[in-house]
């Protein structure tokens, strides 16, 4: 049972890193990069569908998206999708391709965007702490319940730590790739 809690901690933390991963891939470096438009959603046919489903997306050169729509009638609709989203970036589109080119990033708006990984970062530093803390809680009511003893709750409790002292070093090799990246001109 000891084991179940420490391995679903562990599962949890490692999902909470890829959320990270996923969320910092979403902030524009200016660099084109096709997470850029993971959730950007298309209202098609009255069903909104994610972009993804709707076209297929590259990078031909290395501040440029280039998204070819599979159905070319869903152009106007790809284009007033991204208009609306947050990203930032008007759409160009020659009646077969839509292309996306991604603005050189000032200083300002790198140290803006350094700030906002390092605020992501925290939060998963937080999520990671939560489920520590729930892992724990749950040791200490099997040691209530006599399923395991005191000694074994301080063993797992220090094993929780490690897995949660590791999982909070990942989170900061991310973070501090994703700062450096933002941060070269």
């Amino acid at each position: 049972m000891t084991n179940t809690i420490l391995q679903t901690a562990k599962e949890k933390m490692v999902k909470t890193e890829a959320a990270l991963q996923r969320e910092l891939g979403m902030i524009r470096a200016g660099r084109a990069n096709a997470g850029l438009l993971d959730r950007i959603s298309v209202v098609y046919y009255g069903a909104p569908t994610p972009l993804k489903q709707l076209a297929q997306i590259s990078v031909p050169e290395p501040r440029v998206l280039m998204i070819t729509p599979f159905d070319k009638t869903s152009i106007p609709d790809i284009e007033k999708s991204i208009m609306q989203s947050d990203i930032g970036i008007n759409p160009a589109n020659d009646g077969n391709v839509i292309r996306l080119v991604i603005p050189q990033l000032t200083e300002e708006r790198r140290k803006e965007m350094a700030k906002k990984v390092g605020k992501e970062s925290e939060n998963a530093k937080v999520s990671v702490r939560n489920i520590r803390r729930e892992a724990i809680e749950e040791l200490k009511k099997a040691e209530k319940n006599n399923e395991i003893t005191q000694d074994d709750l301080r063993t797992l409790e220090e094993d929780i730590q490690k897995i949660t002292n590791e999982s909070v070093k990942n989170l900061d090799v991310i973070a501090t790739e994703k700062e450096k990246e933002l941060l070269d001109v």
